[in-house]
């Protein structure tokens, strides 16, 4: 990759759109293990940032769980190479000991990745979705995959922007 590419991207490319989550924010965050109907709603609150010269946004959170504290981190970019989201993801909860590393190349979402992990002897699949409605709002949709593709629960996190 040239540097010239990668300061285009951060002008007016991929690299600028993601550095519009940067930001202190606060919400909620809302578990859901089937349905419609959460199994746990609690307050979060997050750092995201920018670093290695913007290369990519690191999104810190601190959460709970049925009353436990959890806490989290994720590294957000995009590889102007392959031409592909890319996320590294690990918490105190959903992640146990290891780490999701996620992938996709959707252009018309702000940023989507997909993972998977092990349940088993079977692979679930993770799809991750950012949305930012406008500057003060930003949306972390978190979607659970059952080993045949269909939806099984997941993470919605609503943050708004702190003043």
């Amino acid at each position: 990759m040239s540097q010239n590419k990668f300061e285009a991207s951060k002008t007016n490319g991929v690299h600028h759109k993601l550095s519009q989550i940067a930001g202190e924010w606060e919400g909620t965050t809302a578990v859901y293990f089937e349905g419609t109907t959460p199994v746990d709603e609690a307050p979060v609150t997050a750092t995201i940032r920018p670093v290695l010269d913007g290369r990519f946004m690191l999104h810190e959170y601190k959460a709970s769980f049925q009353g436990k504290p959890l806490e989290g981190i994720a590294l957000y970019g995009y590889d102007l190479a392959s031409e592909k989201f890319q996320c590294a993801w690990a918490d105190s909860f959903h992640m146990s000991t290891g780490i999701m590393f996620s992938q996709d190349s959707d252009p018309s979402k702000l940023f989507q990745v997909l993972g998977s992990y092990a349940a088993g002897d079977q692979q679930w699949g993770w799809r991750t979705e950012i949305e930012m409605p406008d500057e003060n709002e930003l949306n972390i949709i978190a979607t659970n995959l059952m080993p045949d593709g269909s939806e099984a629960g997941g993470v919605k996190t609503r943050y708004k922007r702190k003043s």
